[in-house]
């Protein structure tokens, strides 16, 4: 009798989730070009607006379940990466490695930014009348206030690193004194004896694996949310904003990809892994990121992929991408350079030394702790911007095209945290004993 053979899943469900994601990027894309006012145009700018709040639907869904675990899995990811290594010796060699590691890749990436801008200068491009139109449409209240909560002493940020009510901060979803709180208690029960300390662990090992399900759950629906928030930012955006700030945008993505080659330069001679298969071993992770903007929305694939294709061990993962996720953010801080630059170079602002280095200062001080959440740059940039004089309400001329470039800069902040991962396990996981005792990352489907 002939045998029966198993039923065959459509092709795309067959892919692997990079290709699904890509093409659901092409679709999406494809799409939104039809309807935007400013493509085809085969629906009116009002049904096209109601069209892609529906179409966004399901992106907007699977970001805000990944919203809602992100929390529980940054506390339960660090504390157990700290525990599972049995001792503090592990916290100590992996703390003063990785954040001289982290500020010296920011400084780069500002650097970086600072001499692209200032090769290119696309500021001299931009047409005036393009600036006197555009100008008066920034929501100015938003970043004022957000100036005014950072106009405080360096004294008084270093007293405010350390959350006085933690609570608060998981409300207000604040991922730098999350991250800071769950340090402080895992340091806390590697300190306590095994027997004191078993329960916690076990409670926070369930606690991970409840929520990297809820991720499985939402994963189910990622080519879908990529689709659908490609097409709506498409149909938003259009392509007449992309082409008249082009120079703008090119100088951010030049910018970019010169980072992204100095990851391959850092796996290559810091990691002594090949860059090909580094660079294969990532793409899942890159392309959601790309589409979603989101480095919190990646981190469970991210664990994944630095455990299981990179072969960092996992207590090394387990620490690194939830603290990457929200003090790496290499990306983020060379297009906020570039964006200031561009600021004064359209506003007739000359940079002195000084002011050079003061915007390298700040700008690697305000890419900490950025929440990584997409469309937060735009907001950390107005402090950026008063510290070189430059006019908040010239936000308005870079409002089109930040969410190309937020899913751009998202994708090179989670290559460097990945990056960060490989060059920490060559430098301390030959420390590390070979068996570990750290929690075994559930599959992210």
């Amino acid at each position: 009798m002939p045998r029966h053979s198993k039923p065959q899943r459509p092709l795309l469900l067959r892919a692997h989730l990079w290709q699904q994601v890509l093409l659901a990027m092409v679709f999406g894309i494809g799409l939104g070009l039809l309807l935007s006012p400013s493509g085809m145009a085969l629906l009116s700018k009002e049904t096209a607006y109601d069209v892609a709040q529906w179409v966004a639907l399901p992106g907007q869904l699977f970001l805000a379940v990944i919203q809602m675990v992100v929390i529980p899995l940054v506390i339960s990811s660090i504390i157990l990466g700290i525990t599972s290594s049995g001792d503090t010796s592990f916290l100590k060699k992996a703390g003063l490695r990785i954040v001289p590691y982290f500020i010296v890749t920011t400084s780069i990436a500002v650097v970086l930014g600072i001499t692209v801008a200032t090769m290119l200068r696309p500021g001299n491009y931009i047409d005036a009348e393009l600036v006197e139109s555009m100008v008066g449409d920034t929501p100015h209240t938003v970043t004022t206030s957000h100036i005014e909560q950072q106009d405080i002493s360096l004294p008084q940020r270093i007293v405010k690193m350390v959350p006085e009510n933690p609570f608060k901060s998981l409300v207000d979803k604040d991922m730098f004194s999350t991250v800071v709180y769950a340090i402080f208690i895992g340091v806390a029960l590697l300190a306590l004896e095994k027997r004191q300390n078993k329960l916690i662990l076990d409670l926070l090992g369930s606690i991970q694996a409840l929520t990297l399900k809820i991720v499985n759950w939402a994963m189910l629906i990622a080519p879908l949310a990529v689709f659908g928030l490609l097409c709506d930012i498409t149909i938003r955006v259009g392509i007449d904003a992309i082409l008249s700030m082009s120079v703008y945008v090119a100088s951010v993505l030049l910018g970019l990809l010169l980072l992204l080659g100095i990851y391959v330069l850092i796996v290559m001679f810091l990691a002594k892994k090949a860059p090909g298969a580094f660079l294969r071993a990532i793409r899942e992770p890159q392309l959601l990121a790309f589409s979603t903007s989101s480095s919190a929305a990646v981190m469970p694939l991210s664990m994944q992929t630095a455990h299981e294709k990179l072969g960092v061990r996992k207590s090394i993962a387990q620490f690194i991408i939830p603290l990457g996720a929200t003090i790496n953010m290499d990306g983020t801080a060379l297009y906020q350079v570039v964006a200031a630059v561009f600021l004064t170079q359209v506003f007739g602002i000359d940079l002195s030394l000084s002011d050079l280095l003061l915007l390298t200062a700040t700008t690697v001080g305000a890419s900490i702790g950025t929440p990584s959440t997409p469309g937060v740059g735009i907001v950390i940039l107005a402090t950026i911007l008063q510290g070189i004089g430059v006019p908040t309400t010239g936000i308005a001329l870079i409002l089109g095209v930040d969410r190309i470039l937020d899913m751009c800069r998202t994708t090179v902040n989670v290559s460097g945290d990945l990056t960060a991962c490989v060059v920490m396990d060559r430098w301390i996981g030959q420390e590390l004993a070979a068996d570990e005792p750290a929690q075994v990352l559930p599959e992210v489907t």
